[in-house]
C-alpha cells in the first residue's frame, strides 16, 4: 500500500520529517524517500530500497544532508519517489499513495503527445511521475490534480512540496486516508495519526474525499472542498492500520476489539482460550475473549527483533519461509487446549495452514480460527493490499473454480453470508487448512464495528459492491478537463 508524511514549520523540520515518515513504515516495505526544501539550498532528496533493510537505518546517517523548514516523505510499495519536477507551475516534489490500473493506457496517451518519462526503470512506468505529468497539464495545481482524478482508474492520494508550502490532496473517493496535525509553529499531514503523538502534534481533522488543502507553518487553506461520495477502505481497520491510528476519527484498535466482541458473544463453540495472531489479529482476539468469556493467552508470538514489519516479500518461496520464521508457538500454552486463533484475514491460506499444523504438533487438542472480516472473494482494484497478481491467488477463488469449473461463476452467492454456497466454501477452506472449525465475521458486523454508513465504506473485496469507475467520477461538479 504505502504511506506518507509531510511537515512545514517555523523551525528546521528534518527531525519531525524523519520520525514522522518512519511511523508509516508498517504500510510498505519496498522503497522510501525524503525531500526537503531550503530557501538557500533548494530541494534535497534521497530515495532508498527497503526490501532488505529498514527506513531508519537507511536514512539516519544522511539526515545532516537535509535542511529546511518544510519537507515530505514516503514509504512506498510501488515506485521510487519523491519525484522532483520543474514546470510552468514552478519547482515542486510529489509523493503518492496510489494504485493506477490504467497506467499503460495513460502513459501511451502522454507519449503520443510527445511527452516523455525520465523515471523509467525496471521496464515499468513510474506511476508517481505519471501523476506529476498530469498535474503539469493543468493551469493550476488544483486543475492538474483534478485531471489526475479524472484520468486514473484506481485511487490516488498525494502530497506536493512547493517552494511556498505543502499541498495535500486526498483520493477522490477517500479510499486512502490523509489526516492533518498541528502544534505551535507547525502543521503536519500524514497517512497515519500514529505519526503525531510523540512529535507533539494534535490531530486537527481528516481531509475529505477529493479535498485539496494548502499548508504553511501557520495556516491551512482549503483549495477544493470535499466531494460528497466516499468509499474509504474497510481494510484499513481490519489489516493495514496501526492499532493507535484513527481514520475519519475512528480508532483501529477499538474497531478490532468491538468486532471481536460481537463475534465472541455469538459463537457457541466450546474452547479453553483465545489467541491473536500477531499483529493485526490481537485486537480482535482481545474483544473475542471478552465477548466469549474465556481467557486470552499468547499461545503464538511474533519474533519482533528481526521480523517487526507486517508485510512479507513478494517471492512466494521466501514469503512462506518468512511467515514461518516470524511466528513462534508457545507449547506450554497449546498442550491439551481447545484454542481459538483470531486473525485479520485469509488471502492465500499458506501461512495459516502451516501454523495450524504446527499448533497440533505442539499438542493443541482443537484449533479453531475466527477471522475479523468476511471471505475475500473479489480482488481489490483500488488499493494494493497484497502482492497477489491474480484473483486466483485467493483461496476462495481457487475453491470456487474447483466447485464450479469457473472461478467467476456465482460470486454473489459465495459472497452472501450463510448462503449454501458460502457455507460450502467456508467448510472447504477449513478442511484444506486443517482447522477444527472456521468462522468469518459477518459483513454487517464489520461495518457496524467501524460505525460508518455502509455506502461510505468500501467493502468491494468482500461483496464486490464498490462504485464502478464511471460512478466514481460522478459528482455535483462535473470535471470537464481533458488533454
Amino acid at each position: 500500500m504505502g504511506g506518507f508524511f509531510g511537515t512545514i514549520s517555523t523551525k528546521c523540520c528534518v527531525n519531525d520529517l524523519f520520525y514522522g515518515t518512519d511511523y508509516n513504515s508498517h504500510l510498505g516495505t519496498k522503497r522510501a524517500g525524503l525531500v526537503t526544501f531550503d530557501e538557500e539550498k533548494g530541494f534535497s532528496r534521497k530515495i532508498h530500497n527497503l526490501e532488505r533493510d529498514y527506513f531508519r537505518s537507511k536514512f539516519e546517517d544522511e539526515l545532516d544532508s537535509f535542511s529546511g523548514k518544510q519537507g515530505i516523505g514516503v514509504i512506498s510499495d510501488t515506485d521510487p519517489q519523491p519525484i522532483l519536477v520543474n514546470s510552468h507551475l514552478g519547482r515542486y516534489a510529489v509523493v503518492t499513495v496510489a494504485k493506477i490500473n490504467n497506467l499503460e493506457e495513460i502513459a501511451q496517451e502522454l507519449l503520443d503527445r510527445r511527452m516523455h518519462f525520465s523515471e523509467y526503470s525496471a521496464n515499468t512506468i513510474n506511476q508517481t511521475e505519471l501523476v506529476a505529468l498530469l498535474i503539469n497539464m493543468g493551469r493550476t495545481f488544483v486543475e492538474g490534480i483534478n485531471l489526475v482524478y479524472k484520468k486514473i482508474e484506481g485511487s490516488c492520494s498525494m502530497l506536493i512540496l512547493t517552494e511556498k508550502g505543502i499541498i495535500a490532496a486526498r483520493d477522490f473517493l477517500g479510499r486512502t486516508p490523509i489526516v492533518i496535525g498541528q502544534k505551535d509553529g507547525a502543521y503536519a499531514v500524514s497517512s497515519e495519526t500514529t505519526s503525531f503523538p510523540n512529535l507533539d502534534y494534535k490531530r486537527v481533522r481528516d481531509l475529505g474525499p477529493g479535498e485539496i488543502v494548502f499548508l504553511t507553518a501557520d495556516k491551512l487553506e482549503v483549495l477544493q472542498e470535499p466531494w460528497k461520495r466516499e468509499q474509504i477502505c474497510s481494510f484499513l481497520w481490519v489489516y493495514y492500520g496501526f492499532p493507535a491510528s484513527d481514520y475519519n476519527g475512528i480508532n483501529v484498535e477499538n474497531v478490532r476489539e468491538t468486532n471481536g466482541k460481537m463475534m465472541g458473544e455469538k459463537d457457541e463453540t466450546e474452547v479453553d482460550c483465545v489467541c491473536g495472531v500477531p499483529d493485526s489479529g490481537v485486537g480482535m482476539a482481545l474483544g473475542y475473549a471478552e465477548g466469549k468469556g474465556v481467557p486470552y493467552k499468547r499461545a503464538v508470538l511474533k519474533y519482533t527483533p528481526t521480523w517487526p514489519r507486517s508485510f512479507t516479500p513478494g517471492n512466494q518461496e521466501r514469503r512462506s519461509l518468512v511467515a514461518k520464521m516470524k511466528l513462534i508457538p508457545n507449547p506450554a500454552l497449546l498442550k491439551d487446549q481447545r484454542v481459538v486463533f483470531c486473525d485479520d484475514s485469509i488471502v492465500r491460506g499458506t501461512q495459516l495452514k502451516d501454523n495450524v499444523k504446527t499448533f497440533f504438533e505442539y499438542g493443541a487438542k482443537e484449533v479453531h480460527c475466527r477471522i475479523s472480516c468476511p471471505p475475500l472473494v473479489y480482488g481489490c482494484p483500488f488499493i494494493g493490499f497484497t502482492s497477489s497478481k491474480s484473483d486466483m491467488e485467493l483461496i476462495t477463488r481457487r475453491i470456487i473454480k474447483d466447485f464450479e469449473g469457473d472461478d467467476k461463476k456465482n460470486l454473489e452467492k459465495y459472497a452472501t453470508t450463510d448462503s449454501p454456497e458460502y457455507k460450502r466454501m467456508v467448510d472447504e477452506i477449513a478442511k484444506r487448512l486443517g482447522l477444527t472449525s472456521l468462522k468469518f465475521a459477518k459483513l454487517e458486523d464489520l461495518v457496524k464495528s467501524i460505525g460508518m454508513d455502509k455506502c461510505r465504506v468500501c467493502t468491494h473485496c468482500f461483496d464486490g459492491s464498490s462504485y464502478c469507475h464511471e460512478h466514481d467520477k460522478e459528482d455535483n461538479r462535473q470535471l470537464k478537463l481533458d488533454f
